[in-house]
């Protein structure tokens, strides 16, 4: 395995002398280097790579790829295998396979890309996140690995949490086998190994990047975690949880996405986002279709006072909510719970992209079939054989509260629960990461409606309390106002976060205001069609470092993010919150 020295800063000499927070080395920056003699005579150089079975090397020639339109440079595609094996517990054949990408003008780093939803597919290795071509690291010539995390989805989707290995390799063990190995392939490749690695990814991606900060913080220099679900078990719980509580009010059979989606149709999840603008848009001094201080709108906006209550003369038209429609939302947003009423989940802000157009997948379908699946089959401890034959009925009938037991549960067969193997083994403390010159970058949408951005900041906050207030030293989180699960939503959401991380991990330059633009239409990077057509369609805004929000100046073009500024979230009077109960 390849290990990189770091230099260390004359800062550290504070550590030395027995500071709290000890200062971090910081690592220099990454030299490029050629690839190493053709892509096909690869395998034939690699030795010692431990279990591993190598199946292609092929040089993908310039622009057979593109990512967002955009050609990719030639490189060498290598795919395989590791840890193949046969379960004794439902007789299936398992293997961690992967692909690697391998630039042939690299920039001497190494970007693991985590994949979202249960894995079980080799996805393409880009290294690309939320917000188009200029954050994918293979085009900006990274080295990037990309795996099924240990199961294939042929073998029957959700089932493979059946094997209680192929769980542990979903959970975290497939990164521990895949790092090493990385490495030394990126080693043959190029005669020398990275100098500065990466890891990252969005949604179950931005969890796998949040447990390796902690499991693998000395493989690692930099960390970006997009809309980490980072407690995904009770995510997809509190997920089914609200789809009971929305059928109790829906109209239609809520055994399908369909009919569970009448308890609050896209009209009224219109009508309620336009609420939340007429009371929230302004407080960033400017109406511009977005609520920038999350924090200051959920103290002045009320669902019960802000938006209609339907009458018998109106009905159900869109303009107007019923009062057990509204008690519904209202605790749906407030957060999950168990029958006595004690939390399990964060509970959602309200924001301006509650109309979102990936809003209703989440919200309605995922409850049936994603989180059933992974609750019933993957997560709880014993399985459920129902959550694979019938999904849609395990999460309607689905007792919550035991189902939450069992996630903390194990047994002889199943001997880490899925809060041990899908979660950090400390959500507080990143000192390793820290203490060896590590950087994270979390990036969260305001309107995601399967992973709470409240649940995100409550993770930061931690972290800011376990060192002293010094996380921006080590940490950044950036709210993403209006966008939903990872990208879209009526939102700035193509941004370059990995950018920035490099200049921080390598050349010391702590992230500030990143610019985030929107995709309307045009876009390179794919139109977003939640974009409104009153925006400009490259409408340009800050994203801000928490607790930071972006403000407007006063003047000049509200469109352009330099007439914006990032300030503290707005202190409300007591007079003015209180007047809103």
């Amino acid at each position: 395995m390849h290990a990189h020295r770091f230099p260390v800063r004359r800062a550290s000499i504070a550590a030395l002398a027995g500071c709290a927070l000890s200062a971090a080395a910081q690592a220099a920056p990454a030299q490029p280097a050629t690839f190493q003699g053709v892509c096909e005579d690869l395998p034939a150089r690699l030795t010692g790579l431990a279990n591993t079975v190598i199946t292609a090397s092929t040089t993908v020639a310039a622009g057979t790829l593109t990512l967002a339109g955009q050609p990719v440079a030639e490189h060498c595609r290598v795919t395989g295998a590791m840890n193949t094996r046969v379960s004794p517990v439902d007789g299936k054949t398992y293997a961690i396979a992967f692909e690697m990408r391998l630039p042939k003008g690299w920039n001497g780093r190494f970007f693991h890309q985590g994949n979202g939803g249960i894995d079980g597919s080799v996805v393409t290795a880009t290294g690309a996140l939320g917000g188009g071509p200029r954050t994918g690291a293979l085009m900006q010539g990274f080295a990037v690995l990309s795996s099924d995390a240990g199961h294939t989805l042929a073998q029957g989707g959700p089932a493979f949490g059946l094997d209680p290995q192929a769980r542990l390799d979903y959970g975290y063990q497939a990164v521990r086998s895949l790092t090493p190995m990385a490495k030394q392939l990126i080693t043959a490749a190029y005669a020398k190994g990275p100098d500065s690695s990466y890891f990252g990814g969005c949604s179950n991606g931005g969890r796998h990047t949040l447990v390796a900060a902690v499991r693998a913080a000395q493989e690692y220099d930099g960390f970006l975690a997009g809309a980490p679900g980072y407690r995904l078990p009770l995510a997809a719980l509190a997920n089914i949880w609200g789809a009971q509580r929305y059928a109790t009010v829906a109209t239609g059979d809520t055994k399908t996405a369909a009919g569970l989606e009448t308890a609050f149709t896209s009209a009224e999840r219109r009508l309620v986002a336009n609420a939340v603008l007429a009371r929230c848009d302004a407080l960033d001094g400017a109406a511009d279709g977005m609520v920038q201080d999350t924090a200051a709108c959920q103290k002045v906006f009320r669902l019960r006072q802000d938006v209609p209550t339907c009458t018998a003369a109106t009905g159900r038209d869109g303009s107007c909510l019923t009062k057990d429609q509204k008690s519904v939302v209202a605790s749906i947003f407030k957060g999950a719970t168990t029958k006595n009423g004690t939390p399990f989940y964060a509970g959602f802000p309200y924001d301006g992209g509650t109309s979102g157009s990936g809003i209703a997948s989440w919200e309605f379908g995922a409850p049936l079939t994603r989180d059933s699946g992974a609750v019933g089959a993957i997560f709880k401890v014993p399985p459920s054989p129902l959550a694979l034959s019938d999904g849609p009925t395990f999460s309607m009938t689905l007792d919550v509260d035991q189902a939450l037991a069992e996630l903390y549960a194990t047994n002889a067969t199943y001997t880490e629960s899925a809060m041990d193997f899908m979660t950090p083994p400390s959500d507080k403390d990143l000192g390793e990461l820290r203490d060896r010159g590590g950087k994270i970058m979390v990036y969260h949408g305001v309107s995601d409606p399967i992973f709470s951005v409240t649940d995100t900041e409550a993770w930061y906050r931690k972290l800011l309390s376990s060192s002293g207030g010094k996380t921006s030293a080590f940490a950044r989180l950036y709210r993403v106002p209006g966008m939903g699960h990872c990208s879209g939503g009526p939102a700035t959401d193509q941004v370059d976060f990995l950018s920035p991380l490099v200049a921080w991990v390598e050349q010391g330059v702590a992230p500030q205001a990143l610019v985030a633009t929107a995709r309307g239409a045009g876009n390179a990077g794919g139109v977003n069609a939640d974009v409104p057509a009153s925006w400009a369609a490259d409408r340009t805004r800050p994203l801000c470092p928490f607790p930071k929000v972006a403000r407007y100046k006063g003047n000049g073009d509200v469109e352009r993010a330099e007439n914006w500024s990032c300030q503290s979230p707005k202190v409300l009077s007591t007079a003015a919150v209180s007047s809103r109960r």
